[in-house]
């Protein structure tokens, strides 16, 4: 009897055991179609590992391989590395992004990789700079500056310094190589992002005077308007109470500067009260 319950022991853990493998077997079948079916319905693309901005140039180590869905495949994107490496992106790439022909450089417009950062209806426009004039050498791509110029007014007989342009972004800071007196000196450069207009105002202010790029802060986007500074108007601030207190009075065809004098204060005068009494009669006098 206990012979016969052993054996029936065993023949139910052998069903027991048979079952749960067809069932482990079963279960990994689909799992496996599922993931064929999944490959099938994929293909490989070449996306970002990591942030790329633009102006870069795209090396092995930042792109990679992996499934898209081919619903949502871009039709100007790349399967194979060997077409994305080396080539330069004119638009910011993030982690994950697909890479696409739109958003790339031309391979044969490599040189002019400066033209595809320039905003749409911007121009750019290059001015040289020194190392006084350009921040101590700090302009850096996306700073924000403003152009002062330096000039001799028409008809007029002392320079003066004034804001002509405000906001400006930098689209690129580098270096040039030029000639003077038969010996290569490199120049600094800065090259800005102006309107039509801009471009105009910033040719005649390089051109007429001498032009300095301030610095100012990234978060900073508000115009200023200021009356310019001259060297009288420099001046006047160190005189004895300051330029607030002297006026230009016209005397025949010159101009006399003078001083405005402050209004006479009233003098306080002390008031006495003396009481005087005659007889049963009492009255007050006042002295002063």
């Amino acid at each position: 009897m206990n012979k016969t319950r052993v054996i029936l022991v065993i023949v139910v853990a052998a069903l027991l055991a048979l079952l749960a493998s067809a069932g482990v077997y079963r279960y990994l079948s689909e799992k496996g179609r599922a993931a064929e079916e999944a490959r099938l319905q994929t293909v490989g693309i070449v996306v970002a590992v990591v942030d790329i901005p633009i102006g870069t140039t795209i090396n092995a180590n930042q792109i990679a391989i992996t499934a898209w869905p081919k619903d949502l495949y871009p039709k100007d994107s790349f399967a194979d590395p060997k077409s994305v490496v080396g080539r330069a992106v004119k638009r910011d790439f993030l982690r994950g992004e697909p890479f696409v022909a739109s958003k790339l450089v031309p391979t044969d417009k490599v040189g002019g990789l400066l033209s595809f950062l320039v905003p749409q209806g911007k121009r750019g426009f290059t001015i040289r700079v020194n190392e006084v004039v350009g921040v101590g050498g700090f302009i850096v791509p996306d700073n924000k500056v403003d152009v002062i110029l330096t000039t001799l007014p028409t008809n007029g007989k002392e320079k003066i310094s004034k804001v002509v342009l405000e906001n400006m972004q930098v689209l690129a800071a580098g270096q040039i190589v030029e000639q003077k007196e038969n010996k290569p000196i490199t120049v600094n450069t800065v090259t800005l992002s102006v309107t039509p207009e801009e471009a105009e105002k910033l040719a005649l202010a390089s051109n007429d005077g001498v032009i300095q790029l301030v610095l100012r802060n990234f978060m900073d986007s508000d115009n200023v308007v200021t009356l310019g500074a001259t060297k009288a108007r420099v001046l006047a601030a160190f005189r004895p109470g300051g330029p607030s207190q002297e006026r230009t009075e016209p005397k025949g065809k010159q101009f006399v500067r003078r001083k405005s004098q402050a209004p006479a204060l009233p003098v306080l005068r002390k008031t006495f009260t003396v009481e005087v009494i005659k007889g049963n009669k009492r009255s007050e006098e006042k002295f002063q």
